[in-house]
C-alpha cells in the first residue's frame, strides 16, 4: 500500500466524506493560555452559533484569554472582515471556566495544556470520565506521538492529535495524526470537520513531531548549531532566499527556545544526531534584523549556511517520505502555508537538479553525520501533483485544485497538472469523465495570477502568444468526448470562470458567485471569455456584456436561469452529488460550442463607466467591446477564440492595462486616465 493510500484511504478531498455526525453544537478547548484562545476564536468564527467553553485550572489566564477574543473580534470588525452581528455571534455562547463538569455535552474536546504527557493524560481520565462516549476527544500537541497519551484511556477509537498552528485562528493546516488506536470515523470525521469549518487538514503517520515541526525544528536547530561560524543575524539573512523570516526571527516572536529543546530532546530516540544545541538553554532572545533588512554576509559564510540550511531541510525531507510520515503533496503544501517557506522543498530540489542536490547532500553527511540521507532516485522525490488531488467516485475523476492559501486561484502548473491528469484518463475505458472543482467551501478558483504578464505588457505578439499558452486545457477539454463537470463551490473568477465554462456542465452551490474581473484591472478576459459565453448560452448575451464590461458579478439562481448553472446545491456533499450525476446525464451526449456567426445585441456602456465604485478605462472597454463583437461575427469558433487571443495582446499594449496592473501588484486601486 502507498503512502497515499495508508493515509487516505476515504479520499483526498476531505469534503467528499460523508460524515457520521453533523458540526458539534459544543465544543471545549482545555488550555487559555498562549494556543488555546486562537483555537476557540477559530471554532466559534466558522461555528458562530455553537457553545464553547473554554477551561483552565486557574482564572487569570481565562481572563486574559477572554480579552484577546475581544480583542480579535474588533480587530475582525474595524477591517471589515466580520460584519457586527456576527462578530456579536462570537463572542456570545463562551463560557470561561475552571469546572471540568460544565463541559459534559460537548460533542468535540480539544486539549491544549503543557506539553507534558503525564499532565496531558491527567486531563484526558478527567475528561473522559465527564464526556458522552461518543464525544471526541483531541489533543493540540506538536511533537507527541498520540499512542503515548491515549493509550491508557478506556476507549481510544475516538482520540487522536489534532496540531495547529500559529495564529491558530488564521493559519490553514491541521495535522490530524493516523494512529493504531483511532477510529476510521473518527478520523474521517476530523477530517472533513477542519475542512468544513475552513482549515485545511493534512494526515500524518504517529511518528515523534509528525510532518512540520520535525521541518521546522531541526531547521532552527541547526541554524544553532551554525552560530559556531556565522551570526545570527547572517544564518537569518541567508534563510530568507527561502523564508519570509530566518529562524532566529520567528524564535525570537515565538519563545521558541524550550520547545526546540523539548522536541528535539524527544527526537533523539531516534538518534544523538538531533541533540538540542546546549546554547538553545542560555539564551532568552537572539540578535537578529527584521526580516528584509540589508546584511552583509560574506560569500564563503554565505554559502557554507545554505548548504547546511538546505541539507537538514532535504534530510529532514527525505526521511519524511521514505518513511511514509506523510505524502509529498503534503510536505510540499505544508511547507508553504504553515512554515513561511516560498516554495516547498521538493520544488527546491526540483529547481536546483538531482546533481546539485547530490552535492548538498554530500556535504551535509560529512559535516553533520547520522542525519537521514535518500533511500530512493531523485525523480522518486518528483513525481506528484503540487495543486492538485484527484479522487475516484463511481467511475469519475474528481479533479480538485487545492490552493486554499490563494482562493485556489490559477497558475501555469495548475493547468498544466489539470491539462495531464485529463490527458491520462481520457482514453482510459474505466473512467467515465471528470469533474473539476476547488478546495474547501469558500472558493473554485479566484482566477489567475499576473504570472509573468506583466513583462509582457506592450508587446502584443508575446502577450496574444501567453493567452493562447494559457488556453491549452480549455482547448483539450473542447475535443474531450468524456464529460468534464465544474462543480463550483464558491468563487468563481476571471481564469477560474474561464476554466468553468469550458467544462461541458456546470454545477454549483447556493452561496457560488460567477465574476469577470478583469476590465477593472484594465485588461479582459482572454482564454476565451469575451468567445464562448455567448456561443453557450445566447439568451444571456446583455448578461455578459455586464459581467465582461463592467464586472458585474453574477448570481447562481440569475445564471441557472439564463442556461449556465445545470442544478444548485446546498452544500458541497450535495454538489459532489449533483456533479456525477451530471456526468452520468452527458454520457455519450457532450455537446460542443457552436460554430457560426452569432447574433448578439448592442453593447451599451455607460458615460462614466464603473465596476461598483471603481471608475474604469474607456480605452480598455474600446477594446473589449471591438473583441466581443469580432468573436461574434466569427464563422469559426477557433477563429473567434484568437480574435480573444488578440485582443488580449492589444489590451496589454494599453495605458489602462499598464495602470490596472501596476496598481494590483502595488496592492492600490488604480487611476486609469483614458
Amino acid at each position: 500500500m502507498t503512502t497515499e493510500k495508508k493515509l487516505y484511504r476515504s479520499a483526498f478531498n476531505p469534503l467528499l466524506i460523508c460524515p457520521d455526525r453533523p458540526l458539534p453544537d459544543e465544543v471545549a478547548v482545555i488550555g487559555a493560555g498562549t494556543i488555546g484562545p486562537d483555537i476557540g476564536y477559530y471554532l466559534k468564527s466558522a461555528m458562530p452559533q455553537s457553545k464553547l467553553f473554554l477551561l483552565d485550572v486557574v482564572e487569570a489566564p481565562l481572563e486574559r484569554a477572554k480579552q484577546r477574543i475581544a480583542d480579535y473580534t474588533q480587530k475582525a470588525i474595524d477591517k471589515k472582515k466580520m460584519t457586527p452581528q456576527k462578530a456579536a455571534d462570537v463572542s456570545q455562547n463562551i463560557v470561561y471556566t475552571t469546572d471540568y463538569e460544565q463541559i459534559k455535552n460537548c460533542k468535540l474536546v480539544i486539549e491544549a495544556a503543557t506539553e507534558d504527557i503525564p499532565l496531558k493524560q491527567k486531563i484526558f481520565d478527567l475528561v473522559e470520565k465527564i464526556v458522552d462516549p461518543g464525544a471526541i476527544i483531541t489533543s493540540n500537541t506538536s511533537s507527541i506521538p498520540a499512542d503515548r497519551l491515549f493509550l491508557k484511556m478506556k476507549n481510544p477509537q475516538r482520540t487522536t492529535v489534532t496540531h495547529f498552528f500559529a495564529p491558530a485562528w488564521r493559519s490553514l493546516p491541521v495535522e490530524v495524526i493516523s494512529w493504531k488506536g483511532v477510529s476510521q470515523q473518527v478520523l474521517d470525521y476530523l477530517f472533513w470537520f477542519f475542512a468544513n469549518t475552513g482549515k485545511a487538514p493534512v494526515i500524518t503517520d504517529n511518528a515523534i513531531c509528525f510532518i512540520l515541526d520535525r521541518i521546522f525544528d531541526n531547521w532552527c536547530n541547526e541554524s544553532v548549531y551554525l552560530l559556531a561560524g556565522a551570526t545570527a543575524s547572517e544564518v537569518d539573512k541567508v534563510a530568507e532566499e527561502f523564508v519570509f523570516a530566518g529562524p532566529f526571527f520567528v524564535l525570537n516572536m515565538a519563545n521558541g527556545n524550550p520547545i526546540i529543546i523539548e522536541t528535539n530532546s524527544l527526537q533523539m530516540e531516534e538518534g544523538e544526531h538531533y541533540k538540542p544545541a546546549p546554547i538553545l538553554g542560555s539564551v532568552d532572545r537572539w540578535l537578529t534584523h527584521r526580516p528584509g533588512s540589508p546584511v552583509r554576509v560574506d560569500d564563503e559564510i554565505k554559502n557554507s549556511i545554505r548548504d547546511r540550511l538546505l541539507g537538514i531541510l532535504f534530510s529532514q525531507s527525505f526521511d519524511i517520505i521514505d518513511r511514509g510520515i506523510g505524502t509529498r503533496e503534503d510536505l510540499n503544501f505544508g511547507c508553504q502555508v504553515a512554515l513561511g517557506f516560498k516554495k516547498g522543498p521538493l520544488d527546491l530540489m526540483r529547481d536546483l537538479g538531482d546533481k546539485e542536490v547530490q552535492r548538498i547532500m554530500k556535504r551535509f553527511q560529512q559535516e553533520r553525520p547520522g542525519f537521514p540521507q535518500p533511500k530512493q532516485a531523485h525523480v522518486a522525490y518528483q513525481n506528484f501533483n503540487r495543486f492538485t488531488l484527484v479522487d475516484e467516485r463511481e467511475g469519475v475523476k474528481i479533479i480538485t485544485i487545492r490552493r486554499p492559501q490563494a482562493m485556489n486561484a490559477l497558475n501555469d502548473e495548475i493547468t498544466d497538472e489539470i491539462l495531464l491528469i485529463l490527458k491520462k484518463f481520457a482514453d482510459d475505458p474505466g473512467v467515465v469523465g471528470f469533474v473539476i472543482t476547488g478546495y474547501g467551501t469558500a472558493a473554485f478558483s479566484a482566477g489567475a495570477d499576473i504570472g509573468k504578464f506583466p513583462s509582457m505588457l506592450g508587446d502584443l505578439k508575446a502577450s496574444a502568444q501567453y493567452a493562447r499558452d494559457c488556453a491549452k486545457v480549455q482547448i483539450f477539454m473542447d475535443q474531450m468526448e468524456k464529460p468534464v463537470v465544474a462543480a463550483i463551490n464558491g468563487l468563481a473568477l476571471g481564469g477560474g470562470l474561464e476554466i468553468a465554462i469550458r467544462c461541458h456542465s456546470m454545477v454549483a452551490t447556493k452561496n457560488a458567485r460567477l465574476q469577470f474581473p478583469e476590465i477593472s484591472l484594465g485588461i479582459l478576459p482572454g482564454i476565451g471569455g469575451c468567445v464562448v459565453p455567448y456561443r453557450k448560452w445566447p439568451q444571456g448575451a446583455e448578461v455578459f456584456h455586464e459581467m465582461i464590461c463592467l464586472a458585474r458579478t453574477l448570481g447562481v439562481d440569475e445564471a441557472a436561469g439564463i442556461g449556465m448553472i445545470s442544478a444548485i446545491a446546498e452544500d458541497y456533499s450535495s454538489l459532489m452529488k449533483a456533479a456525477l450525476d451530471e456526468v452520468k446525464r452527458l454520457q455519450g451526449n457532450v455537446t460542443r460550442i457552436p460554430e457560426g456567426k452569432i447574433q448578439i445585441p448592442d453593447i451599451k456602456i455607460p458615460d462614466e463607466p464603473k465596476a461598483g465604485k471603481q471608475v474604469l478605462s474607456k480605452e480598455a472597454l474600446s477594446i473589449t467591446v471591438e473583441t466581443i463583437q469580432a468573436g461574434a461575427a466569427a464563422e469559426k469558433l477557433s477563429e473567434a477564440l484568437e480574435i480573444g487571443y488578440k485582443g488580449f495582446g492589444h489590451i496589454a499594449c494599453s495605458e489602462a492595462a499598464k495602470e490596472g496592473i501596476a496598481a494590483f501588484l502595488e496592492s492600490r486601486k488604480p487611476v486609469f486616465k483614458t
